[in-house]
């Protein structure tokens, strides 16, 4: 018994020796303690005599006090299992190298095995920041006489003042250290402010034991809601910081769609409200900070999650469609699990069947994929049930989740598709599935019912482009804060939109602005100048013209519209989200911003587009542009869209108020609008899905970029295919040109007919010459003008034929009827100044063909020697009207106009001197006749109107009065093409059938008398002035 307690002895000395050698002691007038703290390891049966065994090796000053019984182990066939002791818990360390040993009870393999220790110890990070020269010589070398007494006095200094707490361990430059105790946050700071003090320097200390980090239930399984919760032991009055460190970073947890914070004084947690995917999983530390003057003091605590996961399967079978062939009584068929490559879970993984003729061999995993090989009968089952095979996977906490697929066997008597390149046997009316290489999804390819294959629909998303989807479903989960993962996100995707060829398909389109829809439904908000610069720089190369066909679906020539409008709804959401204070322009979208005072106008400018807003009420409007996106969303019924689409919002505290604001939008026409082309003003509505003309109004021909909104959205121009067109207006052309066709036929035949009865004056010569001209003229053009009424019928040839007939013979018809006025204005103003038929002939004949002939032939020249869509419309076989004062119409109206005023000045002047005329009385028979013959012309000249084409001065109201006008235009139409229509019938009636001579000499010839006498010379003077 001596030689065991002198061995003892022996064996205590040599260990406090030791310790002694490395054990700092630290003094100070504060209650300043020199503490050797022991860990000694016994058997149990010697601790009631340690006291006594280490005393003699005790000075007389020290005691030893304390000693306490911490951990109890015993060997077990795996080492060594140990367990604390009440108040006693094992250390971070060990607690983070094994979930299992946060329990009570551990295994170790090494020996000897950790101690537990107590739970108030503390462990103690820090560093040092000092400055003054006096402590340059500690940036010397280690080896260094300078170094070690710059160290020697640092270490002394910090001695003094941490030996007044009840600690124990080592200084070094970063210096660590534990608290054996309970030590409390104004023992702490009051200590950390006077070492600050004494060495002029600043300190960061992170301390670990003074909070706890439990986790519940201590093993997590897939279908529990776990709570992880950091307790204190007193109040920090700072808030707690929630981390997760994963292989891929460490991530701030916050309150998401996965994930609760909640805070309370004395403690804190985290709350995971779903099924828990692998994401969860990691180690996770919660953090108070306190700033104490300029030293930061951090409190953390740290644990790790491990999460019994279950997959997500994909099952199939190999082959897909296993075939059976005539005389074949089996068919070999395998089952596939792929769960990926990524899952690191151990699995128990159990196969079963039905309509199986054998039981499952299960192999694997080999590349996440398990497998389960089978033998399938080849007799078609006759209750019509497909054999099937179905993998079930079981988690470590008994958890299960399975996969059924079903075995599309291709039986002898089936139809089917045969294998083509990578495509398998497929059974007739049913679809194969292949995964896409080096991308995410699906290629498919239907074999139709008649064993014929379809086209190939491939749904393959770029990797990049998938990633960044997948991280834009989980920016709200509550691992890292939403904002910055947002921008994240852009920062991806702006980095993959660059790549045109990246994207240049309808699935990667899709998948991009899923992108945009998911985080423009986030609650996120986009403040970063960088992160705004990606959404934008992004959302712009979705627009780039190189990716059009990429906004087409795969089987369709037209735009898919529901992709279109899910752009233009999530980047209207981003913007608002966005924080733009001024202009932003990138290649396809443009963004201004303003500042609305209350009742003040706004005006944004995108893309030479600009939007005026009145509203009564503040707030801060932002417009975007969007080039191309027209093209993509559809358009309504025979029109196109003719603008770039501008968005406007405005941001307001009061949103019932944004229905009372006035917007004016200033568009530029991409395409110059037609003449009588209808014009809508469209906002998109994002309930139907299509334009709506509810709220806005275009602001006519005068004005026809120009539209006025009542309520904000997305705006655009669209534009009518076709002209607008007057009901019925063809038709009555039609019956009037026909009836004026006869009645001028008529007339000719009249004028021939009476000619020698009628015709005994110079005056009655001229006019009736002027006359025939007239009706010649008009006769010809109008039978062009029939001949030509369906130019899609006629070669090119005969319209451009028909259009310089047309030309000529309506121009020479109103020089001749400039013929006749000019020489009813001689005759009025000089009566009695005559001069000779055959001048006068002559001058008519000049002015009346060569005149029209000189302007025609510049004409056809000028105009690229009459090319079709240059000098005539093929359209309409008739001369071609571009806009005011351009065209080659303007050959024909202007000529025309000139000759219009001329007339009318002719008649106003006749009119105006027969009313002047003064009449007497007592005079004799003279002036009776006299006072006859102007009441006979100013009947004449009123009659006579047509012959003047006085009522060709409606033909110029209605080329300046557009038809989308409205009433006033289709009126004025109605009334152009009535009178001048039927222009050779009013011909008929005022210069045939109106004219008293010929009346008379008609109705002589009819009734076979003699030709009507002229000696009465009333009449003469009404034959003289009629026209």
């Amino acid at each position: 018994m001596q030689t065991k307690e002198n061995r003892n002895r022996m064996w205590a000395f040599i260990i406090l020796y030791i310790l002694g050698l490395n054990v700092c002691q630290a003094s100070g007038e504060d209650n300043s303690t020199q503490m050797y703290y022991v860990k000694l390891t016994i058997e149990e049966s010697a601790i009631p005599n340690i006291t006594q065994i280490l005393n003699p090796f005790v000075a007389n000053n020290n005691q030893i006090n304390n000693l306490t019984k911490t951990t109890i182990c015993r060997n077990v066939l795996a080492g060594k299992e140990c367990s604390c002791m009440p108040s006693f818990r094992w250390s971070n360390e060990v607690c983070q190298s094994s979930q299992k040993c946060c329990d009570q009870y551990c295994t170790f393999t090494n020996i000897p095995a950790p101690m537990c220790v107590s739970n108030n110890t503390v462990a103690v990070n820090g560093s040092i920041v000092l400055t003054g020269v006096q402590y340059h010589n500690c940036l010397k070398e280690k080896n260094t006489v300078e170094f070690q007494k710059c160290n020697n006095d640092l270490l002394k200094e910090m001695k003094t003042v941490f030996s007044t707490l009840r600690w124990i361990g080592s200084i070094i430059a970063e210096f660590e250290m534990t608290i054996a105790d309970i030590v409390t946050q104004e023992d702490l700071i009051k200590t950390l402010r006077s070492l600050s003090g004494n060495l002029n320097a600043t300190l960061k200390l992170e301390i670990k034991g003074s909070i706890r980090l439990s986790i519940s239930p201590p093993s997590v399984c897939y279908k529990d809601q776990p709570i992880l919760t950091c307790t204190l032991q007193e109040v920090l009055n700072s808030p707690p910081l929630w981390q997760l460190k994963r292989t891929d970073g460490v991530f701030q947890i916050f309150n998401g769609t996965e994930s609760l914070v909640t805070s309370e004084p004395m403690s804190t947690s985290v709350i995971l409200n779903t099924q828990i995917p692998d994401r969860w999983e990691g180690e996770y530390s919660c953090t108070y900070t306190q700033n104490i003057a300029s030293n930061i003091i951090t409190h953390k605590a740290s644990a790790v999650m491990d999460i019994a996961l279950l997959p997500n399967i994909d099952s199939t079978t190999s082959p897909e469609f296993p075939r059976c062939k005539a005389g074949s009584d089996f068919v070999n068929v395998r089952g596939n699990c792929d769960i990926g490559t990524n899952s690191q879970e151990n699995y128990t993984v159990k196969w079963t069947g039905n309509g199986l003729f054998t039981d499952i061999t299960a192999s694997g995993p080999s590349g996440g994929v398990y497998t389960g090989a089978a033998i399938v009968s080849c007799t078609k089952p006759e209750n019509g049930n497909k054999p099937q095979l179905t993998c079930t996977f079981n988690n470590k906490c008994g958890e299960t989740k399975n996969a059924t697929t079903d075995v599309n066997i291709i039986y002898a008597t089936d139809k089917f598709c045969a294998a083509d390149g990578d495509w398998g046997d497929t059974k007739a009316d049913y679809t194969a599935y292949l995964k896409c290489s080096s991308a995410a999804g699906q290629r498919q390819r239907k074999c139709s019912a008649q064993g014929t294959w379809e086209t190939e629909i491939a749904a393959c998303v770029n990797l990049d482009v998938n990633l960044a989807l997948q991280k834009a479903y989980i920016v709200d989960v509550g691992l890292g804060s939403p904002n910055k993962n947002a921008a994240d996100v852009f920062s991806l995707l702006g980095n993959i939109t660059n790549n045109s060829q990246a994207i240049n398909t309808y699935s990667n389109m899709n998948a991009s602005i899923q992108v945009l829809f998911s985080l423009s439904q986030k609650p996120i908000s986009i403040d970063e100048e960088s992160a705004t610069n990606n959404f934008l720089e992004s959302s712009s190369n979705l627009l780039d013209k190189s990716l059009k066909e990429s906004w087409t679906l795969n089987l369709q020539s037209k735009s898919n519209s529901s992709l279109a409008q899910t752009y233009l709804i999530s980047v209207e959401n981003l913007i608002q989200k966005a924080n733009i204070t001024y202009d932003k322009k990138k290649k396809n979208i443009e963004v201004a911003a303003s500042n609305c005072t209350q009742g003040s106008q706004c005006s944004n400018q995108v893309f030479n587009v600009t939007v005026e807003l009145d509203s009564q009420h503040p707030g801060s409007v932002k417009t975007a542009g969007f080039e191309e996106l027209q093209n993509y969303l559809p358009s309504v019924q025979n029109f196109d869209p003719n603008s770039i689409v501008v968005s406007t919002t405005m941001t307001t505290n009061e949103r019932k108020l944004l229905e009372s604001v006035n917007v004016k939008i200033y568009f530029q026409l991409q395409n110059p609008r037609p003449r009588n082309v209808k014009i809508k003003c469209v906002s998109w509505d994002n309930t139907t899905g299509a334009w709506s003309e509810k709220g806005c109004e275009w602001q006519g021909a005068s004005e026809e970029g120009v539209c006025a909104c009542i309520h904000l959205s997305s705006f655009a121009i669209l534009m009518s295919r076709y002209p607008e067109t007057v009901a019925g207006l063809d038709e009555l052309t039609y019956v009037g040109l026909s009836v004026s066709v006869v009645s001028l036929i008529i007339s000719l035949v009249i004028e021939l007919t009476v000619w020698s009865a009628v015709v005994k004056t110079i005056s009655s010569y001229l006019r009736h010459t002027a006359h025939i001209h007239i009706s010649l003229c008009l006769l010809i053009a109008d039978c062009c003008f029939l001949a030509s009424s369906n130019p899609e019928d006629l070669p090119e040839m005969w319209c451009r034929i028909f259009v310089v007939l047309k030309h000529f013979c309506y121009l020479s018809m109103f020089f001749w009827m400039w013929c006749l006025s000019s020489m009813l204005l001689h005759k009025t103003i000089f009566p009695l100044h005559h001069m000779s038929k055959n001048a006068y002939l002559k001058f008519f004949l000049l002015l009346g063909y060569v005149c029209p002939l000189l302007i025609v032939v510049i004409t056809f020249v000028c105009y690229s020697g009459g090319a079709k869509d240059v000098y005539f419309s093929s359209d309409t076989c008739w001369l071609r009207y571009v806009g005011l004062m351009k065209g080659s119409i303007h050959t024909f109206v202007i000529p025309v106009g000139i000759i219009v005023f001329f007339n009318v000045f002719s008649m106003l002047v006749v009119i105006m001197k027969l009313l002047d005329h003064p009449i007497n009385t007592d005079k004799a028979n003279e002036n009776d006749s006299e006072k006859k013959a102007v009441k006979t012309a100013m009947r004449s000249v009123i009659l006579l109107t047509p012959i003047f084409g006085v009522t060709w001065i409606f033909g110029f109201a209605v080329m300046l009065i557009d038809l989308t006008a409205g009433t006033v235009a289709f009126a004025v139409n109605y009334i152009f093409t009535l009178l001048n229509a039927f222009q050779g019938f009013f011909i008929l009636l005022t210069t045939c059938l109106g004219d008293k001579l010929i009346r008379d000499a008609l109705l002589k010839c009819l009734r076979k008398n003699d030709p009507a006498s002229t000696t009465d010379s009333s009449t003469k003077l009404d034959s003289t002035w009629k026209q």
